[in-house]
């Protein structure tokens, strides 16, 4: 009897601590939870290590995450799969047998806030894997330099780099990439970096070649509105919470984490702050650049008076190699023609949204695939153990779109 009910009592504990009042709208509500779950554990026991001087939180998430998740390059009857060097940057290179002489080509640059995981991971694996069977295109997926190690701007100077080393006639030519179908492409902050990565080169007179498409999955792309419509929608959303993206932010600029409540209250981005022109704030104005049924009933959170310092100690926060939605409209219309995936439950759907109108309006052809059920990273869950439905129909849509339009 006692056993029982000692079972009950942790039966109940652990539904509580798994347990999440969602949205209506998320798919597979129990699956997210779960993985919310495990999440919120390895958070919680690296925040203790942190703060017990073991080790930096973030060293402890990134040695769980390899225990668990890296593999070896294994090449496999359809791909070729090695390890090597681009630009100076490790990667994992997908070459698919057979097909046609020619093969498109695809860099690629894994998310994790700047700061964890690796294109080494099986879901990235598994990806890039089937993205080079599927499209017969040879697909490198980047490890950048990862926070805190490495800060801003290391981590964008890597994908620079690759995708330099990625464009060159000597790669093109040793991988049998048609230098005319080439696309630069990446999730959450590796969409980040394509972005800046696209942003950069297409301005660049002396490349002999460049990228045709840029696909960015959930972007995050700004650090001035933590009050955005999805900010404020999904503060409590998993699996990429409000505060967690103000952290990631504030460690890949290389400023003091004590910050955060500054971000959160928008502080920062307050009307007495001279760094903050009119024109920067028109290009994240998300009252003119989202459509009303993504307004909603939210109101803008702008301080009239805020926290000065803020900006004078993390100035890279408008460097537009940082945040690629404060670009020029005179620099996106040179950026190639793009898809960007956006999910409802997500705090960064916004920032996808905003890129999307701004792109537009520079004159460039954009795919807006916008998913009503899908929350951040839903993507990489596609395949086991979560197998989520929405990352499954997401990433099948992400590798048609690449088919007909690379």
């Amino acid at each position: 009897m006692r056993l029982r009910l000692a079972g009950a009592v942790l039966l109940s504990a652990a539904a509580y601590y798994v347990y999440l009042p969602l949205p209506s709208g998320v798919s597979e509500p129990w699956k997210l939870m779960l993985l919310d779950a495990l999440f919120r554990s390895f958070m919680q026991a690296s925040d203790v290590a942190h703060a017990l001087g073991v080790c930096h939180r973030i060293h402890l998430l990134n040695h769980v995450v390899s225990w668990v998740e890296e593999i070896e390059a294994r090449s496999c009857p359809a791909v070729h799969v090695t390890d090597t060097v681009l630009g100076g940057v490790p990667t994992r290179v997908f070459q698919p047998k057979g097909g046609k002489q020619l093969k498109r080509g695809v860099i690629y640059f894994h998310g994790g806030g700047w700061a964890l995981c690796s294109g080494r991971m099986r879901s990235y694996d598994h990806l890039c894997r089937k993205m080079a069977e599927d499209l017969d295109s040879v697909v490198m997926s980047v490890d950048y330099r990862l926070a805190p190690d490495a800060v801003f701007p290391a981590q964008y100077h890597d994908a620079l780099a690759a995708s330099r080393a990625f464009l060159s006639a000597e790669v093109l030519e040793r991988y049998s990439i048609d230098p005319e179908r080439v696309c630069v492409s990446g999730d959450s902050a590796g969409g980040n970096l394509a972005a800046a990565v696209a942003q950069e080169l297409s301005s660049d007179d002396a490349l002999t070649a460049n990228f045709k498409l840029q696909a960015l999955i959930y972007p995050v792309l700004q650090a001035l509105d933590f009050y955005t419509p999805s900010y404020q929608q999904n503060r409590d959303v998993p699996i990429l919470y409000r505060p967690i993206m103000a952290r990631y932010w504030l460690q890949y600029l290389g400023a003091d984490t004590s910050l955060e409540p500054l971000l959160l209250a928008n502080n920062h981005s307050s009307l007495d702050q001279p760094a903050l022109s009119s024109s920067i704030r028109s290009k994240l104005d998300w009252t003119a650049l989202l459509p009303a049924e993504r307004r909603k009933h939210f109101q803008p959170v702008v301080r009239e008076t805020g926290s000065p310092r803020v900006m004078g100690e993390v100035p890279q926060l408008i460097d537009v190699r940082a945040a690629p939605l404060l670009a020029e409209q005179g620099v996106l219309g040179r950026t190639p023609k793009a898809y960007v995936m956006t999910c409802e439950f997500d705090v960064l759907r916004d920032d996808g949204l905003m890129y999307v109108r701004r792109l537009q309006d520079a004159g460039v052809t954009v795919t807006s695939d916008h998913y009503e059920d899908g929350f951040h990273g839903c993507m990489v869950f596609a395949y086991l153990p979560m197998m989520s439905k929405v990352g499954w129909r997401s990433m099948n849509n992400y590798i048609h779109w690449l088919d007909q339009n690379l």
